[in-house]
């Protein structure tokens, strides 16, 4: 599973290193180096103001979800929602796997729609990973100790 929180960079042409831990994650709890890199869900904040950023899904758990989206149903979403999810998130997917050395391509589109500029933050999800500019990543931080669930009854079922 994904754990974790890495700082590092992206260049001008969007190379970055994919941090070693998840390489290592992607081969040894999924059993492939290649993974789907998308848009994530927009974390909305206050004033109607969102922050997105990209996700790293392992290969075979994309092509599990493409499956989910393509039967539709029994998702709670609407024909025009289903497609809206679509055209943000399965369209601009590209399958992707690092270099020998480690590094990824990000490209044009994706470091776009996630203001991905210089400085960068790669966080583990279990399942998943997601790739911040650290701009945004503090934004979201800010969010979620607003919406942190203090006191609840399924964290304490947890063990949290």
């Amino acid at each position: 599973m994904f754990r974790g929180v890495f700082y590092t960079t992206i260049d001008g042409k969007g190379r970055t290193s994919l941090p070693a831990k998840f390489r290592e994650v992607l081969v040894e709890s999924f059993g492939e180096e290649r993974f789907f890199l998308t848009n994530s869900n927009p974390v909305r904040l206050g004033d109607g103001v969102s922050c997105s950023g990209l996700a790293i899904y392992p290969y075979h758990e994309w092509l599990a979800l493409e499956e989910k989206l393509v039967r539709g149903s029994g998702l709670g979403l609407s024909s025009s929602e289903l497609a809206a999810v679509k055209r943000k998130i399965v369209a601009p997917a590209v399958e992707c796997s690092a270099d020998k050395l480690g590094r990824i391509l990000v490209p044009p589109h994706l470091r776009k729609g996630a203001s991905l500029e210089r400085e960068i933050v790669f966080s583990g999800l279990l399942n998943k990973a997601e790739i911040w500019s650290l701009a945004e990543y503090e934004k979201v931080l800010r969010q979620d100790d607003e919406n942190f669930p203090d006191d609840s009854p399924a964290l304490a079922e947890l063990g949290l």
